[in-house]
């Protein structure tokens, strides 16, 4: 069945009042018109996740309406998920339907997919996962041609890769990215794309460095670092931390410096309050910093993180969260102005939006 909260008859509209909610947020600072990358109005999203709920003896994939989690709505397919994982829906269910070892215990699936059609499959169950599982798995991921990690309490195990691969083209280059399973990934890929050509373009070419905050699996990392002489990339998550580098490496991109440590810790690192091993033989006085780009969690930047970023002639910031976007460019506006801004839709029909936003020293 199709899902009440999906109408692509009112994507213009929905936009607009995103649209209009930034322009009100952002007025204060007399920021410009944002620059508006809409998204494909269905098939968008490169990752999903359906708990299964039993009705009439089977299994279903089920979802929940926002602020309702106590009833299901059962759906054989999902519009706004990508084509792939459509395809591969019935195929997994028709499966643990015919498979004890598949089926057994299983409470929920994640699907993990990429522009460029790679897939993984996430089954989760509240059983230990034995031979007859692994056995069955294998079969199954060959019959797909994807993936599957299967979980459960104390165990993980892989059947071909734990990651995707995803390809994604900014200025007329293709940048091949490693996906982690269970790490974050941007999950609409064409907005993905947008939002990267647009930081590429801001950013511009620099004969300085860049330091990155929160730079995730490499994302933005591995563009922007063409951009500029060196980059100094932080983040904390170690999962993360070795997609970057392989990321990285795959790409051939030598010119960025990678630390594990949050900003917060960074912060602390770069005003000398404190020592980190993991910054050893790390020159930071030998940066020559022109720009700092930070694309924190919904959060947004702590106050002592913010002041920092005050220190950069050139702040290139994109966010989850716009309301905390203003917040922090209220603590910021006496000494940067914005000089661009752009709305990224990457969740269409929800009241979600990614925004970026370009602060220039006054």
């Amino acid at each position: 069945m199709s899902q009440p909260f999906f109408d692509p008859d009112t994507y213009a509209s929905q936009l607009a009042a995103k649209r209009q909610r930034l322009v009100e947020l952002l007025a204060p600072f007399a920021a410009p018109a944002p620059e508006v990358f809409e998204s494909p109005h269905e098939h968008y999203r490169l990752r999903s996740e359906f708990r299964l709920w039993r009705e009439d003896g089977q299994r279903h994939y089920a979802m929940f309406a926002p602020g309702d989690k106590h009833t299901p709505i059962l759906i054989d397919d999902f519009p706004v998920a990508s084509r792939r994982i459509n395809q591969l829906m019935p195929r997994l269910k028709a499966a643990w339907l015919a498979s004890e070892a598949l089926g057994f215990k299983l409470f929920q699936v994640e699907f993990l997919t990429t522009l460029s059609g790679d897939a993984l499959v996430t089954l989760a169950y509240h059983r230990p996962l034995d031979d007859a599982w692994q056995a069955a798995a294998r079969a199954l991921a060959e019959e797909l041609q994807a993936s599957i990690v299967g979980r459960s309490r104390g165990q993980r195990l892989v059947i071909g890769r734990d990651h995707v691969l995803e390809t994604l083209q900014v200025a007329g280059r293709d940048y091949r990215y490693r996906q982690p399973e269970g790490a974050f990934s941007q999950p609409n890929g064409e907005v993905c794309q947008k939002m990267l050509g647009w930081a590429f373009d801001a950013l511009g070419q620099r004969d300085d460095d860049l330091l990155e905050l929160y730079c995730g699996n490499g994302n933005f990392t591995l563009p922007l670092a063409t951009r500029v002489r060196k980059v100094l990339a932080t983040e904390i998550s170690k999962s993360s931390v070795h997609a970057a580098l392989a990321n990285l490496d795959d790409n051939g991109i030598d010119n960025v410096t990678l630390v594990r440590l949050s900003a917060e810790e960074l912060t602390q690192a770069l005003n000398e309050v404190r020592p980190f091993r993991r910054l050893a033989g790390i020159d930071l006085k030998g940066f020559d910093f022109g720009t700092v780009f930070v694309d924190p969690p919904r959060a947004g930047m702590d106050p002592d993180t913010c002041e920092l970023t005050r220190r950069f002639p050139r702040i290139l910031y994109v966010s989850c969260n716009p309301e905390t976007l203003a917040r922090n460019i209220a603590q910021l506006h006496d000494s940067h102005r914005i000089s661009r801004c752009a709305l990224f839709d990457q969740f269409p029909y929800t009241h979600h939006m990614e925004a970026g936003v370009l602060l220039e020293r006054r």
